[in-house]
């Protein structure tokens, strides 16, 4: 590869990555203010209980947002690019959570407050769901085909990264105020920092082409056009339409693929705080400080196992992730019972190395399932269905089994899930010397 290819590979990659931090940085936000923040400002006049089951009952609104975010981003993005749809999921994250900075609270406005907090959740949630096809197809598709993992995994760091910075987010400012003005006014201030995306998307749509891979379908079609009197063309059926007409096996395994990262993660970023604060001498800040050093580990593993992943094939690193993930599950919680902060990091840290071995070969392996004109559309609809079965209910699950049985139920759970994921990999076939540019 040639330095200028190279160089603008790396501005590819980079601002891939920059958008999907941010991105999933104000999906993780919300998560955080749900908890700490809403329940008080946008849930005041319920009793403390009911107002933070509203507030959970709002974050769960992106999740059931997500699939249907992505089959309106997978229409268009197989239909009018991957970087004009990637830079519409940017700019409508960046201004929802904006907005949501810019919220009248309860007091303000009654329940007209809490009824447009949901909406921009739901917008939030739609966005997600578009973003995570456009910018790992932006990066896969352009990268050469021997390096598409470890330029795939670029687009999958965001998730790490958008954890770590919206954790610091909020520390950082609540550290930086007192008790009453952070709940006055200062938790508003790492949404209103989410202004910053949409200048991202205005750079990706100044400064970036479109893939080879779609540009090359564009001009196959135009030529079509030309060469064939249009009224003997045939109608063009929806690319979401045609992604499940032709792979619909493809895109069940996929999701199924993808339980096993989704369970995972989630206890681990999420229940873990419950859980451990309950369950331990450990305070939520050193819970918290735990997840952001696993965070900040799994980040460079997940580029070292994407770039196997490259030299030696997607399945096999995949399935031996999901076997040691369901292995370590036995091992999460006596460590953290012990209550010693270095063992805690620890069992989080090995859960998301584990997930890393899937997560970072992930946006390669699920690009190369797909031809051209359905990718978009049959990615992201594996990713984002595998995303609501697996993520959108692990932490209420996991509470379930916690509470009525015992924790070790917990770890069975996410065994159990690690062997679904290992079940659908086998069921497919090897990918990464696949032709990109091959179309139907």
């Amino acid at each position: 590869m040639s330095n200028q290819v190279q160089s603008n590979m790396r501005r590819v990659a980079y601002t891939a990555l920059a958008g999907t931090s941010i991105e999933w940085y104000d999906f993780f936000l919300y998560g955080a203010a749900a908890a700490l923040i809403f329940p008080t400002v946008f849930f005041g006049e319920a009793s403390p209980s009911t107002a933070l089951i509203l507030s959970f009952l709002t974050f769960a609104a992106g999740f059931i947002a997500r699939p249907i975010g992505g089959i309106i981003f997978g229409h268009f993005g197989d239909r009018i690019g991957r970087k004009k749809t990637l830079v519409t999921a940017l700019i409508l994250m960046g201004v929802s959570s904006t907005l949501i900075g810019l919220l009248p609270t309860y007091a303000m406005i009654g329940v007209t407050a809490p009824i447009l907090l949901t909406l921009l959740r739901f917008a939030q949630g739609i966005a997600i769901g578009g973003q995570w096809g456009g910018a790992m197809l932006l990066v896969t598709e352009s990268a050469p085909s021997n390096e598409r993992g470890y330029y795939g995994a670029f687009a999958q760091a965001g998730a790490p990264v958008g954890v770590i910075l919206a954790n610091l987010a909020f520390i950082i400012t609540s550290a930086s105020v007192s008790d009453e003005s952070f709940l006055a006014w200062g938790w508003r201030i790492p949404f209103l920092a989410s202004a910053l995306l949409i200048a991202i998307s205005m750079y990706i749509q100044l400064n970036l082409e479109d893939t080879k891979a779609f540009k090359e379908l564009q001009a196959y079609k135009e030529g079509l056009q030309k060469d064939i009197n249009t009224a003997q063309v045939p109608v063009e059926k929806s690319p979401i339409i045609e992604a499940i007409r032709k792979y619909p096996k493809r895109i069940i395994l996929a999701a199924g693929a993808f339980l096993s990262v989704q369970v995972t993660f989630y206890i681990l970023i999420a229940f873990m705080l419950v859980y451990g604060v309950s369950n331990t001498n450990l305070s939520r800040d050193d819970i918290l400080a735990a997840i952001l050093i696993a965070s900040a580990i799994q980040v460079p593993v997940q580029f070292v196992f994407a770039s196997y992943s490259d030299k030696h094939g997607r399945k096999g690193i995949f399935m031996l992730g999901a076997i040691l993930t369901a292995l370590w599950a036995f091992a999460i919680f006596p460590l953290i019972d012990t209550g010693n902060f270095w063992y805690t990091v620890l069992a989080i840290s090995g859960g998301l190395i584990f997930l890393a071995m899937m997560y970072g070969p992930q946006a390669a392996f699920f690009t190369e399932l797909f031809t051209t004109e359905v990718r978009y559309s049959g990615a992201t609809l594996g990713y984002q269905f595998g995303a609501i079965a697996g993520g959108a209910f692990a932490p209420t699950i996991a509470t379930y089994l916690w509470t009525e049985y015992d924790v070790f139920w917990v770890s069975v759970y996410i065994s159990f899930a690690s062997l679904l994921t290992l079940l659908s990999v086998m069921a497919l076939t090897e990918t990464y010397q696949t032709d990109l540019n091959k179309t139907d």
